[in-house]
């Protein structure tokens, strides 16, 4: 009988900072569109954020030329774009712009002076948690609409109403989260500084704030997207322009052609508003976008 070939040898494992070991225990890159967490190319990333801008476009100007649709209720896209147009240069569009900014802005601005802080000292001690959180989950459910009643009593019906209105609307959903952000400041690096001697001051300004940084900012975009959201509520109160008052007194006129202008009007204001949160988030922490 034949004699079989003795068994090739095993080879040894690799030591873990080998770079065989590396090369063997990483699974190989994947590409594609639908991998998980996969980047994309730049000129891709455009071409799909068109796609999902340019397509409802194309079925809105469809349905509103073959649709059967009455422009009463569905106005055509070069219709809104007309009356936009006519709102710019004859009706004061951009007085409208600049007050609902400015209302906007006023009201983020206080609700953010505010909160930081407050959110976290809730984030950082478990006394002020259980003093002030209950109250603040108990009141961000309440809606802001709700509170015109008061605020008109108590503010007045001047600009500051309106302010208030947003501050109400923003304030106490940038608390809560905020303290989240602060919480999810890895314990490691907590205990480390109490380990090395850091008081209590210095873990607040030199720990825990630097690591919350990128989050809070984050926080902060997000909440000025709600901001702009509680506009319309906001110039409810007795206003004579701006916007959303705008589009309140189209709708009592069935001009649903200036509904639609200011409706994508402050659409494109918040976008424009997202996009430079999100640069300045890149510029202030570009460590978290290099790859990897």
């Amino acid at each position: 009988m034949s004699q079989l070939p003795p068994p090739a040898p095993i080879p040894p494992p690799a030591r873990a900072g080998a770079p065989g070991a590396v090369a063997s225990a990483r699974p190989p890159r994947r590409t594609g569109f639908w991998t998980v967490r996969t980047g994309i190319s730049r000129r891709a990333y455009w071409v799909f954020a068109l796609t999902g801008l340019i397509t409802p476009l194309l079925m809105w100007a469809a349905l509103a030329a073959w649709g059967g649709m009455d422009p009463t209720f569905l106005p055509s896209p070069t219709a809104v774009l007309a009356k936009t147009w006519t709102w710019a240069t004859e009706t004061g569009l951009l007085e409208d712009m600049g007050i609902s900014i400015y209302r906007v802005v006023a009201g983020f601005v206080l609700s953010a002076v505010i909160a930081l802080p407050l959110g976290l000292l809730i984030g950082s001690f478990r006394s002020v948690q259980a003093l002030l959180e209950p109250l603040t989950d108990l009141i961000r459910y309440m809606p802001a609409v709700a509170f015109i009643p008061l605020v008109m009593l108590w503010v007045g019906i001047d600009e500051g109403s309106k302010i208030a209105i947003i501050f109400i609307g923003t304030f106490f959903q940038m608390v809560l989260m905020v303290a989240e952000d602060v919480r999810r400041v890895p314990a490691a690096q907590v205990e480390a500084a109490q380990t090395m001697g850091a008081n209590r001051r210095e873990l607040l300004e030199k720990v825990i704030l630097p690591s919350a940084k990128p989050a809070l900012l984050d926080t902060l975009r997000i909440t000025m997207g709600w901001a702009w959201t509680y506009l319309v509520v906001a110039e409810l109160v007795a206003a004579n322009s701006g916007l959303g008052y705008a589009i309140l007194r189209a709708q009592r006129f069935l001009q649903t052609d200036t509904i639609f202008a200011g409706i994508i009007v402050i659409g494109l204001i918040g976008l424009v508003t997202d996009q430079l949160f999100r640069w300045l988030h890149r510029r202030a922490f570009p460590w978290l976008y290099l790859k990897g």
